[in-house]
């Protein structure tokens, strides 16, 4: 709900600015002095309208900031860092420790012998 509040400000808030901007004279006139005769100087008077439009756009422009800044804090704090892999991976299986049993059977026709213990070859 603030969010959405403040996104609701935030979109007025820029509307505000672009018309406020555009209506500024820069150097070649601009849309100001577009107008048909009814410029923003015979509405407002001469100095008058400099100073109305250059305060209100610095006004817009850091309301923007500001509500730009809480938006993008209150976004991260919502949006806990999260591994990219936490929800592809699953558990792994548990590890059996015990020993497996060996089941060597041997080959047809041969005997089994049990190992010699090996003489060091001097002692022969």
């Amino acid at each position: 709900m603030f969010v959405t509040l403040l996104l609701i400000i935030l979109i007025l808030n820029c509307a505000l600015l672009m018309v406020v901007v555009l209506l500024q004279s820069g150097k070649g006139g601009g849309l100001a002095a577009m107008g048909g005769g009814a410029s923003t100087e015979t509405f407002f008077g001469g100095r008058q309208a400099v100073t109305l439009l250059t305060k209100l756009s610095w006004w817009t422009g850091g309301i923007f900031l500001v509500i730009s800044l809480v938006l993008a804090g209150v976004e991260s704090r919502e949006a806990a860092p999260r591994s990219v892999l936490e929800g592809q991976m699953q558990a792994p299986a548990p590890i059996n420790l015990q020993p497996l049993p060996l089941n060597v059977e041997p080959a047809p026709g041969t005997e089994q012998t049990p190992p010699q213990p090996a003489t060091p070859p001097g002692n022969r």
